[in-house]
């Protein structure tokens, strides 16, 4: 009779496929949507198998979206966006930029429409729209549509306890009536009252109302901000705003995701859920954890004002953060099926968190190890390296140091240190008595050894650098150590005991938690070396052990253990690490640029939150700067080759000119020339008899002068005469 139940429950939610989910490139929503993408239709009707449940605690929680689409029978998402954002891997469609009228029929084309309100205020409006519009199409649904409304517990924020005398006592999804909204949540408590009251024509819309807690996992959520403030490891201690004590009733993302998949499935009759998980924890306990397991290991109490002088945090933030109140779901816990990611709560559930978080960041550590020859340019390539990839340069001079400093800062007299250790737990006063012993070690290994430390030492203090936690956070590089096989076995095994299992051809167990991805090999000609280390300038050389005697000694000193063999590229070689060899004496670049090339494309992009708020301004205005400059000299040289050709025309019409006149004064000359013997002739033979006409006919005055000037040449022509 189960049996027939179920599958009935089966068949009638086996066509809900099709989900509408608002502003899927949201934290919440987006996670909520490529959880559902993945999830059969109907799957959490079917009762979940102990070996499941280990199968799935097995799996990481972080799903892969790249065959979603390809799955049959599970939902198809559908969703907006917000405008500029690019469509999700797991989405059918999404709409950006579109009317209320388009978005209606969008939403009747759904089988469930979720509205999630806990991320931006903003969208309380648009479902209420939603609902709105959506019940007065009701008449003509076809089949009956869900409308789930994803609340937040601050509509609970200011409920008066249950009872006066026991404050602990949790609500729960049937005191839903008596619930207070915090101040700046009016809206989405009206939001509730308003998907309940629509949510009566049972047959045709269902409406739900799932009150979430703070949402944690996958990118961070409001937690985000503790998250990367610990892994930047910037700070000595993260903030705890307030004392701390307040209970912040909390669930993962996919663990909602889940309430919400159950709720489709089983449509229950009840229409507001709460979503919580198991545990009882208080900001103090959050933020504790978060820097105990990726930070400085410290929390500082500061007051609850300056939560609002952080910009990475909102008022809708903040408000969540400072929240206390205890909730239990109690329906979901009884009533669904779901493969919890964090039943227990966010500290029990806090390695797989951390490992959700920073997957979906991609902040994996680099770990890099660069070796060669001395004046290879080892330290060089590591700084640039290290700016570009923001990782921590391990010099071993500075290593030591530093372990030194804290070992002399321990056992240092109480009186000096009695300010720094107050409220310290007691087992560092019962290390005191450890670090002094080990500082009269490293001093007695210093008098031994004509001030060189003894291996043990050194690879104590670079092992104990290597798992600190910004080298487990960004990663490091480690420059020129170690030198030999043995070094490198010592630095890189397990400090935890293993089987005595020595089976030869085996390597020994290494530890995967410092041991590097990428291992360098830099090399060149000793001809090669030592006419870099002569060209180096006095000031460089000054206080290294480039002096010639040193440097000579070192190079021969790595020659030799070199050409063992057993060398240290051995062990990284044995353990399919195999180190990028390049000669950086054949790329004949001084600046070595060509090697720190080859080395960024064999390591790849970056892994890490990118360019802090201040880098960017300070890039912002570098690029501001150059785009000025050379726009600058832009105009400079438009402006210096309009006069260079304004100059060139004047030069060039003054060459005209010139030649011109000199063409006229030559034509002039020549025209003088030709007309010459013509004038001598007229002037001969023509002028003298024509004047005297011209006189004659002056004289007389003819009626007709031009008859009379003819008559008179013709009778005092000299040819005839």
């Amino acid at each position: 009779m189960a049996e027939e139940e179920v599958a009935a429950r089966t068949e009638k939610v086996i066509r809900i496929q099709r989900v509408f989910i608002n502003l899927l490139d949201s934290y919440s929503s987006g996670n909520i949507g490529k959880f559902l993408s993945n999830c059969v239709v109907g799957a959490s009707l079917e009762e979940i198998t102990e070996e499941e449940e280990e199968e799935d605690e097995s799996k990481s929680a972080v799903l892969d979206t790249s065959s979603s689409r390809l799955k049959e029978g599970t939902f198809q998402i559908v969703g907006t966006l917000s405008p500029g954002k690019p469509e999700p891997a797991f989405a059918l469609e999404t709409y950006s930029d579109i009317s209320r009228e388009e978005l209606l029929i969008r939403l009747l084309e759904c089988d469930v429409i979720i509205y999630n309100i806990t991320e931006n205020p903003k969208q309380v409006e648009e479902a209420l729209w939603a609902v709105s519009a959506l019940n007065e199409e009701v008449n003509h649904f076809e089949k009956r549509k869900l409308f789930i409304l994803v609340s937040t517990v601050m509509t609970w924020a200011r409920s008066k306890p249950l009872d006066p005398d026991d404050s602990d006592i949790p609500f729960t999804e049937e005191d839903y009536r008596r619930r207070k909204h915090h101040p700046n949540f009016l809206d989405h408590i009206n939001a509730e009252k308003m998907v309940l009251k629509f949510g009566k024509n049972i047959k045709k819309f269902v409406t739900y109302v799932v009150a979430a807690g703070l949402q944690y996992g996958a990118e961070g959520g409001i937690l985000h901000f503790f998250f990367k403030l610990a892994w930047l490891g910037e700070v000595p201690a993260l903030p705890v705003f307030g004392d701390g004590s307040n209970v912040i009733p909390a669930i993962h993302v996919l663990d909602l995701a889940g309430v919400i998949q159950n709720i489709i499935d089983h449509v229950p009759k009840v229409h507001y859920l709460v979503a919580v998980d198991e545990s009882v924890q208080t900001l103090e306990d959050l933020v504790k954890c978060i820097s105990k397991h990726t930070g400085p290991g410290k929390i500082q109490k500061v007051l609850k004002e300056n939560a609002f002088l952080t910009k990475e945090l909102t008022q809708n933030s903040i408000d969540h953060l400072l929240v206390n109140l205890r909730m239990e779901a109690l329906f979901v816990k009884e009533n669904f099926n779901i493969r919890w990611v964090s039943q227990s709560g966010f500290a029990e559930n806090i390695n797989g968190i951390l490992k959700e978080y920073k997957q979906s960041r991609r902040l994996l550590p680099i770990k890099i190890c660069i070796l060669g020859p001395p004046a290879v340019g080892k330290s060089s390539i590591a700084e640039v390296l290290t700016k570009y990839y923001k990782l921590h340069h391990i010099k071993l001079k500075d290593v030591i140091s530093e372990a030194i400093a804290k070992l002399e800062a321990i056992v240092a007299p109480k009186y000096a240190r009695e300010e720094e250790d107050e409220g310290e737990d007691e087992e560092e006063e019962d290390s005191v008595e450890e670090a002094q012993e080990l500082l009269d070690g490293i001093k007695e290994s210093m008098e031994q050894n004509a001030g060189r430390l003894e291996d043990q030492y050194v690879i104590r203090f670079v092992k104990e650098k290597l798992r600190s936690m910004p080298c487990r956070n960004q990663g490091y590089i480690l420059d020129g150590f170690p030198k030999t096989y043995d070094q490198a076995k010592d630095l890189f095994i397990q400090d935890e005991e293993e089987e005595e299992e020595e089976i030869k051809g085996k390597v020994s167990p290494f530890d995967k938690l410092i041991i590097p991805e990428f291992v360098c090999a830099l090399d060149a000609s000793d001809e090669f070396l030592k006419f870099r280390v002569m060209n180096l300038p006095e000031s460089v050389v000054a206080g290294t052990h480039y002096s010639q005697d040193q440097f000579l000694r070192a190079l021969s000193n790595y020659r030799d253990i070199n050409t063992e063999d057993e060398t240290v590229f051995n062990y990284f070689d044995e353990l399919e690490i195999h180190p990028l060899h390049i000669d950086v004496g054949k790329l004949e670049d001084a600046q070595n640029r060509l090697a720190i090339k080859q080395l960024i494309k064999e390591i790849g992009e970056p892994r890490n939150y990118g360019l802090s708020e201040e880098e960017k301004a300070e890039e912002e205005r570098r690029v501001a700067e150059e785009r000025m400059a050379r726009e600058a000299t832009e105009e400079a040289n438009r402006e210096h080759k309009e006069a260079m050709e304004t100059a060139e025309k004047i030069a060039r019409w003054e060459e005209w000119n010139k030649r011109l006149e000199e063409v006229k004064r030559e034509e002039t000359e020549f025209l003088e020339a030709q007309s010459a013997p013509l004038r001598n002739y007229l002037m001969t033979y023509v002028m003298p008899t024509l004047m005297q006409g011209l006189n004659e006919c002056c004289k007389i005055r003819p009626e007709d002068p031009v008859d009379f000037l003819a008559e008179y040449l013709f009778k005092n022509n000299p040819a005839t005469q």
